[in-house]
């Protein structure tokens, strides 16, 4: 037991502090996020809506994302990492406070959009923060650490999610959003400050590639698109999933979500440091990170047991937390060639897209065929993602010959 603990510190040592500090205000950011999980329950029992009407204003939370991410990306190349993430935080924590007060279809479209707009300008800013705070040989674990406080934080945020929507109601969720955003920002503001901070790999390109120019880049652009399309239903369809057909409560569906992010907080730094030992290559751990998650849906489909829901979850996160910080490691490097916030946003933008369609046509597919039709098409199309990167493979060898 001592040795398997040592080994378990082991993998966690080398990070710089302010990668520790960075993953800290990232925790105690999505710890507060225990909205998202909750949205599509609360748009459809607190405000009525219906599936299609809760899959459009999804559709609009995705937009928002992609256009805050695209911007939060040309910020971060012109005015530095630093002011961007702050920015973002103090202005998504009254955003989110104020979102509850919208309570009509067109209202809640316009809010979500604002919201996300401004908190995914976060997302590049904080990859291209993380990869100047990291040393080159460090960056994989150092993506698995902030994966780890997001999990943390996500495993503790449904939970507490669940037990603030039963004893207070879901107004008490913005509040709790807004607040611990603005705590985030503070925290950033005291530790992370420009002239506190040790930058370990500042990355200066004088002739800098374009990513709209890199072939691989866009093949893996789609990939993540297709991963994101999928992985997302976890937090749209899936929660209806569990209440409709398993007739699961709020805090039921809090604890098992929650376990996902215990599960992965426990297992994916040592999960990833064994498989950056391993050498295989990255994108080939993206692809099998995107056929777990494909059986994940599947094997629901098998039984009526509500066990499987369990095994479900874990195949997701055990997926998750492969492809997860190595295709985010593999964007890194291809942006090193380049304009770091623009690759970074990039490849946000991937996930972004996919919050556009991911939970409208998943909102749409369970309104017209069902939930077993349903997790049918997802599979099939995260097979199409799993072969597409298999070609990337195939063309990543052409590029070095």
């Amino acid at each position: 037991m001592k040795k398997l603990y040592n080994n378990y510190i082991n993998t966690f040592r080398g990070l710089s502090l302010e990668v520790w500090w960075l993953s800290l205000i990232t925790f105690i950011n999505r710890s507060g996020t225990m909205v998202i999980p909750f949205l599509s329950l609360y748009l459809n029992e607190d405000l009525h809506f219906s599936f299609p009407d809760i899959g459009w204003i999804m559709s609009f939370f995705g937009l928002g994302s992609v256009f805050g991410t695209w911007i939060g990306g040309k910020l971060t190349d012109k005015i530095g990492y630093y002011k961007v993430m702050l920015l973002s935080l103090i202005l998504t924590g009254f955003l989110f406070v104020f979102l509850q007060y919208a309570t009509t279809f067109n209202q809640f479209c316009l809010g979500i959009f604002v919201v996300m707009l401004v908190a995914d300008a976060f997302r590049p800013a904080m990859f291209v923060a993380l990869s100047a705070y990291s040393k080159p040989k460090n960056k994989t674990r150092s993506v698995t650490l902030i994966r780890l406080a997001i999990n943390l934080g996500f495993s503790a945020g449904p939970a507490i999610g669940g037990l603030i929507i039963t004893g207070i109601g879901y107004e008490g969720l913005f509040w709790t959003d807004g607040i611990t955003c603005v705590l985030a920002a503070f925290l950033l503001l005291k530790v992370l400050h420009p002239k506190k901070v040790k930058v370990l790999d500042e990355v200066k390109v004088e002739n800098p590639v374009s990513a709209y120019e890199d072939k691989p880049f866009w093949i893996f652009f789609i990939a993540m698109f297709i991963f994101g399309f999928v992985f997302m239903q976890y937090f749209s369809t899936m929660p209806l999933y569990y209440k409709d057909h398993h007739f699961l409560s709020e805090l039921e569906i809090g604890l098992l979500m929650g376990l996902s992010g215990l599960f992965i907080f426990l297992f994916e730094m040592p999960l990833i440091k064994w498989l950056e030992d391993s050498k295989v290559s990255k994108v080939k751990l993206i692809a099998l990170g995107l056929f777990l998650v494909a059986i994940s849906f599947i094997i629901l489909n098998l039984t009526s047991w509500v066990g499987v829901l369990i095994i479900g979850i874990l195949l997701m996160s055990t997926g998750e937390m492969i492809a997860f910080p190595f295709s985010n490691a593999f964007a890194i490097e291809r942006a090193e060639k380049g304009n770091q916030g623009e690759y970074m946003a990039f490849y946000s933008i991937s996930f972004s897209l996919a919050h556009i369609f991911s939970h409208n046509i998943g909102m749409q597919m369970i309104d017209k065929f069902g939930f077993e039709t349903s997790w049918t098409v997802i599979t099939l199309l995260s097979f199409i993602g799993v072969l597409i990167l298999l070609y990337l493979l195939h063309f990543l060898k052409k590029e070095v010959i």
